[in-house]
């Protein structure tokens, strides 16, 4: 409706409260349904991936106004829009590997379209990100404090809309845009692209283990948390897929974690994390030796008739 509409001449999401923007979807419901039926769960991913595509194709400006949390689901109803707005408040991140899921909702695509190797660093480690980061990443496009986004708004509903939207918006949006100083992501660009440098999760560890730096530390430290079985198949998801499109990366996301929801590692990192919150999940393959090839490429076979069809909407 809103794209037929021709009094609609844009649109801005926002966040409900100072906390976050979108700190991603109900797991905890997807976990409880899934363990009860795991095909009838799919249907969460199938709504979800359906209003990320729409996103991504909407034919008017579509801009994500960001203060605070965003992470997972939320990157997706954002990262997919042409105009990510972030302040000086906010933390990104695709933690997924943590959870015993993998990087989705078009991840596939954008984290790909990271600099270097940034997106695989993003994608196995779930480093968190400033606005600074979020810009050179290319998760934002523009840095507006929290004190000027009320004033964006208020100056985007306005506007007179009176020739090239997209342009109207962009001039708009410049008005507010600052500088959110040095971001401590490029600065370790070569660093992250010289450990991250190989597809095969464990060459990763073990460039990380002769590394003596902070970021080596860091990231040994988080890849203790993440399950296994989450780090060799997304490290598969990126390598194999450069260039994928928004839709393609959906479909294929929606392939893999309807196999997860067949899989121990999903409900047992809801579990740890968000459930009982003992922060002690008991993976299964329990190391990365343990998980095979076979078992990585079993996350990608085809679903058959229950694969995700994505029809065009707009």
């Amino acid at each position: 409706r809103w794209a037929a509409d021709d009094d609609i001449h844009a649109v801005v999401v926002t966040g409900e409260g100072d906390r976050a923007f979108c700190a991603g979807g109900d797991v905890i419901q997807v976990s409880t349904g899934g363990q009860k039926d795991p095909v009838a769960a799919r249907e969460f991913f199938r709504v979800e991936y359906e209003m990320d595509l729409a996103i991504a194709d909407f034919p008017k400006p579509y801009i994500s106004l960001i203060d605070g949390i965003v992470m997972g689901g939320g990157l997706g109803i954002s990262v997919n829009g042409r105009y990510r707005v972030m302040s000086e408040h906010i933390m990104a991140a695709m933690p997924e590997t943590g959870i015993g899921l993998l990087p989705d909702v078009g991840a596939t695509a954008f984290l790909n379209k990271c600099p270097g190797r940034i997106g695989l660093y993003l994608g196995l480690t779930g480093a968190r990100l400033d606005a600074a980061d979020a810009l050179h990443a290319g998760f934002a496009t523009h840095f507006v404090p929290r004190d000027r986004q009320q004033n964006l708004l208020e100056s985007l509903v306005s506007a007179e809309y009176l020739g090239d939207n997209f342009e109207i918006v962009e001039g708009i949006i410049a008005l507010f845009s600052g500088d959110p100083g040095d971001s401590k992501l490029r600065a370790r660009q070569k660093d992250i692209d010289r450990l991250f440098a190989s597809d095969d999760v464990e060459e990763i560890v073990s460039a990380v283990e002769a590394d003596g730096s902070e970021l080596a530390a860091e990231t040994l430290k988080a890849f203790g948390h993440m399950s296994p079985t989450s780090l060799k198949i997304t490290a598969k998801q990126l390598a194999d897929n450069p260039g994928i499109s928004v839709k393609d990366a959906l479909i294929l996301e929606y392939r893999m974690v309807s196999q997860v929801l067949l899989r121990h590692e999903f409900y047992e990192g809801i579990r740890a994390a968000l459930v009982d919150r003992d922060r002690s999940p008991k993976w299964k393959p329990a190391t990365l030796a343990d998980v095979t090839t076979d078992y990585v490429d079993a996350h990608f076979e085809s679903l058959g008739d229950g694969e995700l069809v994505l029809n065009p909407i707009f």
